[in-house]
């Protein structure tokens, strides 16, 4: 059988955690002396209020490229002024076309929190993540065995910062709340297929307490498909690709952003 895509991304992680280790004292030597975390799950809610979390986004193994090129920077700012609540900023080279240089540029030209988005297999990731400004790490629940799964959320909460933890299924969303996540998002990606079907976050909504911060991720193009997620009481979207493609980055997110919330939908 074949390899599949998330199968070769984590092989490249492999090698990347390898080449980076040996720089592990100088990532915390940095993140001991950096500013406090900016604070991320805490912008994601809000009462009556689905918050826009905005993603640079250069490209992807599935859409090719998306924005070659793209001013880090420049996206946030815009993503900034139509009203996003926090940003996603992609640190995959190989795959997403991103770096640490992106999310630094991001974390120097706003204010907003901002999460690292990559696939964090090691601890060193998480601490190259803190000294380079990112207030929060995405933690995908496919990818890490439970011990592994705990391990890093205890070491992100450690530092300070925010962990999101991704599920795609019912079963990796059991997971992430038994590895203690306050902040989980549903991937409608299967990233095995990299195929997308919006009403993943749906159904899944009636497994997250309303104590826990939810966010749905992947294929979300519309108001309307904002609409039907706050209906279910989602806090959050994370959208990407749809935003990127736009001419007007910034009125792609005020069109997406600040949409109502239904209250009480999800189980206490």
């Amino acid at each position: 059988m074949s390899a599949s895509i998330l199968d070769r991304i984590v092989e490249t992680k492999r090698g990347e955690v390898k080449a980076t280790s040996p720089r592990l004292a100088e990532y915390r030597d940095i993140a001991r002396q950096a500013p406090p975390p900016r604070g991320f799950a805490a912008a994601l809610k809000h009462p009556g209020e689905v918050r826009l979390l905005a993603e640079v986004k250069r490209r992807s193994p599935s859409a090719g490229d998306i924005r070659p090129g793209a001013d880090a920077a420049e996206i946030a700012r815009a993503y900034a002024a139509g009203g996003a609540a926090a940003l996603s900023v992609l640190t995959d080279r190989d795959y997403f076309g991103g770096d640490l240089d992106a999310l630094r540029a991001v974390h120097a030209a706003v204010a907003l929190p901002i999460i690292r988005k990559d696939f964090v297999i090691d601890p060193v990731q998480v601490w190259e993540a803190r000294a380079a400004g990112a207030d929060a790490v995405l933690l995908i629940a496919r990818i890490l065995d439970q011990p592994l799964l705990e391990e890093l959320h205890g070491l992100v909460r450690e530092l300070g910062m925010d962990a999101l933890v991704e599920a795609h299924t019912a079963e990796e969303l059991d997971r992430a709340l038994a590895a203690g996540a306050t902040l989980v998002g549903v991937n409608n990606r299967d990233l095995d297929t990299f195929a997308t079907r919006l009403e993943l976050s749906l159904e899944l909504a009636a497994g997250v307490p309303e104590s826990v911060t939810y966010v749905a991720e992947s294929g979300i193009r519309t108001a309307a498909d904002v609409d039907r997620l706050g209906a279910a009481g989602v806090d959050a979207i994370l959208v990407g690709e749809s935003l990127m493609r736009q001419p007007d980055v910034a009125a792609a997110a005020t069109a997406l952003a600040g949409r109502a919330k239904a209250a009480g939908t999800r189980p206490a």
